[in-house]
């Protein structure tokens, strides 16, 4: 999700549902302790409950670069062992790094020293040819051992040569029973599920077996997946969200980054999902992808952009009562 799940995205998500755990994108600890910490941990106070995802490999980068994450207010720090990319293996950290799990586990003794909040770790079942569930867990066994109690399995192995990280997405088949089976031999540690899951009528099915359910792109493509969320998951029955009052909710956040010099183009990208599947979906995406970059643009292009859906959902509905008439 590197470059998807911004700030800026993750406040959008949270006007959707109040209780999802939201993660950010993968920041290095070079990053963070060579760059800029301030400008990369910015987030809303809203954005809680949020967790900050670090990739690297050495115990003591990640230890400092965990506590920065605890400082600026974050609830969960999360450990990538999961991206398959060769940048990141270049970089010796993500899914390459469950071929040492020595190391793993001294880079999460090291950050839970250092942090009062939860680390977790997100990983894959396995890598390459190490592949066979007792590979997953003796890899589980000893990271659990060094003090990590929530893992996030993302259900299916990378293969580190030869495929693309889109391609790790979707050509390693599924094994949700790799996810399950780690549930019942480590009934103590919490075992969330991550790949393939499309709707919450099939992440319900899996609360079945594991402790929680994680969804990335789908979320992402499809947001108002989200907005039934807490009531079906968190037995919180407040009056769910529209699309166009998500919208409007957004409209003080929006004036308030145009003011701090950020672009309408770098907020407005994250929500061209919104109306995925109902009328007006092709022109809400039209409007903001052609309006929000340009210069000076502001929130006028997201007032006009719902007004060009009302007027398409009130045509669509007007035909369908004049069908209806005839039938």
């Amino acid at each position: 999700m590197m470059e998807w799940t911004d700030r800026h995205c993750r406040y959008f998500l949270r006007q959707l549902s109040h209780h999802s755990l939201l993660y950010t994108e993968m920041v290095t600890t070079a990053a963070l302790l060579h760059g800029d910490p301030g400008r990369l941990l910015q987030f809303d106070p809203a954005e809680h409950p949020v967790a900050l995802q670090l990739g690297g490999s050495e115990p003591d980068a990640l230890a400092e670069s965990a506590r920065l994450g605890e400082a600026h207010g974050y609830d969960e720090i999360n450990l990538n062992l999961g991206c398959p990319s060769s940048r990141v293996q270049s970089g010796r950290f993500g899914a390459c790094l469950m071929a040492e799990p020595e190391r793993v586990a001294a880079c999460v003794t090291a950050m839970t020293r250092a942090v009062a909040v939860p680390v977790s770790v997100k990983t894959r079942i396995g890598i390459d040819a190490q592949d066979t569930y007792e590979h997953l867990y003796r890899f589980v066994d000893r990271i659990a051992q060094a003090g990590c109690l929530t893992f996030i399995v993302h259900a299916r192995k990378a293969i580190l040569k030869g495929l693309s990280p889109r391609e790790n997405r979707s050509i390693p088949p599924l094994r949700y029973e790799y996810v399950y089976r780690l549930k019942q031999d480590f009934p103590e540690l919490e075992i969330i599920l991550n790949g393939g899951v499309t709707s919450l009528d099939d992440a319900v099915a899996r609360l079945a077996q594991v402790d929680g359910v994680m969804l990335g792109r789908e979320a992402y493509h499809n947001p108002w997946l989200l907005a039934d969320v807490d009531e079906r998951f968190f037995n919180d029955s407040r009056s769910q969200p529209t699309r166009s009052g998500v919208m409007l909710r957004m409209l003080p956040y929006i004036e308030r980054e145009l003011q701090a010099g950020a672009e309408l183009k770098h907020i407005t990208r994250h929500m061209l999902g919104l109306f995925q599947g109902v009328p007006g979906a092709r022109v809400w995406r039209r409007q903001l992808s052609q309006y929000g970059p340009v210069a000076g643009a502001g929130t006028e292009v997201v007032l006009a952009a719902l007004e060009a859906v009302a007027e398409v959902s009130a045509r669509d509905n007007a035909t369908a009562g004049i069908l209806h008439h005839h039938a």
